[in-house]
């Protein structure tokens, strides 16, 4: 496994972008655990966040999903592993960016989530997944304004195409590549 160094920080003191990132799906009968960020960019999605001081990319998935929704991680299976031209809230060097990793996770206990991070987790099926894709898709097409699109927001643009490579939700290849122009 490659080791990770720390995130150096800018003049201000914030922590600067590392250019990785994980992204966790859990899944119950209820559906895929999701809820809408608390910090921008506006959208709903499964757990995610940076690799940072975690160690690697598997040790920042159960670190994630402990601090964004209070469960414990008790197994880990790496499903796809991407390079994605997304923007970050971080400052950053001209690099924009990061390298994921979406793992599949089983957890235990209650969901418990972050205050700071999470507004509203729910368990959602396949149908309502695809719903919020589309939505995602009008907002990239012009129809839906940002500001609508973060009052009312569909799929984090982000996570649509690696919801696609995984069969959980299906669009055009016109729609994809405009949602990969707003990440």
């Amino acid at each position: 496994m490659t080791a990770f160094s720390p995130p150096t920080s800018d003049d201000s003191g914030a922590a600067c972008c590392d250019h990785t990132s994980v992204g966790v799906l859990i899944s119950s009968p209820g559906g895929l655990l999701v809820f809408e960020r608390a910090t921008p960019p506006a959208g709903i999605a499964p757990v995610a966040g940076h690799v940072d001081q975690h160690g690697g990319p598997g040790q920042a998935a159960r670190a994630e999903v402990a601090e964004e929704v209070g469960l414990a991680v008790t197994h880990l299976h790496l499903l796809l592993e991407r390079w994605r031209p997304n923007r970050c809230r971080r400052p950053t060097c001209q690099t924009v960016g990061h390298r994921w990793w979406i793992y599949q996770a089983q957890v235990s206990g209650p969901i418990r989530p972050s205050d700071r991070e999470v507004r509203d987790p729910r368990w959602i099926h396949p149908d309502q997944l695809q719903q919020h894709a589309h939505r995602t898709a009008a907002y990239a097409e012009g129809r839906i304004s940002e500001s609508e699109f973060t009052a009312k927001p569909g799929l984090a643009p982000v996570w649509v195409r690696f919801l696609h490579d995984l069969q959980l939700v299906t669009l055009a290849p016109e729609a994809l590549d405009l949602i990969d122009r707003v990440i």
